[in-house]
């Protein structure tokens, strides 16, 4: 009796373990989202993260280590929509090329896992899903952080940075969005799934019953001196439905002036503008003026 038990407890070991098995695997499924990266984009994170040493960016402030490796993708492509995938959403990380929000999102991202002292793929990976979606988790398209009102909003709530543009000075923004539900046929996602377009709806409204505040394009040269390098960008505009047109990265220059780091257009590069962040946006009539977030330091 005790032979036969001895023998049949490895194979109901073995047993036990598959079903171990089974049930890891369905909560990773589950758990974690698919990720969408290439080789390339592989390698160019993990040269981003060798910046570290060199720079010396472990000791530097968040702020000046956004900076530095925001310069560092200066030359880079832009490239539109590589956030929009067919079918279910997936954490896309794409790095070759940036339009002026993935830009902005990877230089974040970046700076927080090197002041995490966690450089590697895995944390950019989970920090990358912990700023583009609500409550730091991909839940679908409509969890993406469509609006960047929203999206100030959020990493404000949530404690990653704080929303500084009131108190330098910032006036009532009337921000009421409804732009993405109102043409939805110019987003993949929302003309394959029309039931996200009610979704996107309640969104909408709940942004738009926000209080928000901007610094009108005529009042920046006034207060630039209390906008410091690093400073997170959004560029508001007049245009029905709409909150933010454009992003960057506020950069102070040799000038002393506050300019713009950002991914202008298609056909351009990542690049600092030639003017001041106040006469950039004198060149650009839907441009009405800034929201400013600032990261916050992590300890």
């Amino acid at each position: 009796m005790f032979r036969n038990n001895y023998l049949k407890q490895p194979a109901m070991m073995i047993i036990r373990f598959k079903y171990f098995l089974i049930l890891f695997t369905v909560t990773c499924i589950s758990v974690f989202p698919q990720v969408k990266y290439t080789d390339a984009d592989l390698q160019i994170c993990m040269a981003k993260f060798e910046l570290t040493d060199s720079l010396n960016l472990f000791e530097k402030p968040i702020n000046e280590v956004i900076n530095e490796i925001a310069k560092s993708f200066v030359g880079t492509d832009y490239e539109a929509s590589t956030l929009e995938t067919d079918g279910e959403e997936e954490l896309v990380v794409h790095l070759t090329s940036l339009d002026c929000y993935t830009f902005l999102e990877a230089a974040i991202v970046f700076a927080r896992c090197i002041k995490m002292r966690n450089t590697n793929f895995d944390c950019f990976k989970n920090e990358l899903e912990n700023i583009r979606y609500r409550d730091g988790k991909l839940n679908g398209y409509p969890s993406r952080l469509h609006y960047f009102s929203d999206w100030i909003y959020e990493l404000d709530n949530r404690k990653i940075g704080i929303d500084i543009t009131r108190e330098i000075g910032g006036f009532k923004y009337e921000n009421k969005v409804h732009f993405m539900s109102a043409n939805s046929k110019l987003y993949k996602q929302l003309e394959a799934n029309t039931k996200f377009i009610d979704e996107m709806k309640k969104i909408e409204a709940e942004i738009s019953s926000r209080d928000y505040f901007f610094i009108p394009e005529y009042m920046i040269e006034k207060v630039e001196d209390k906008i410091e390098s690093g400073d997170i960008l959004g560029i508001t505009t007049d245009i029905d439905g709409l909150d933010i047109i454009h992003t960057g990265i506020a950069f102070k220059s040799d000038d002393s002036r506050i300019h713009l780091l950002h991914a202008p257009n298609v056909g351009k590069k990542v690049q600092i503008s030639e003017e001041p962040l106040a006469e950039y946006l004198k060149k650009n009539k839907s441009q009405t003026g800034i929201m400013i977030l600032r990261l916050k330091e992590i300890n």
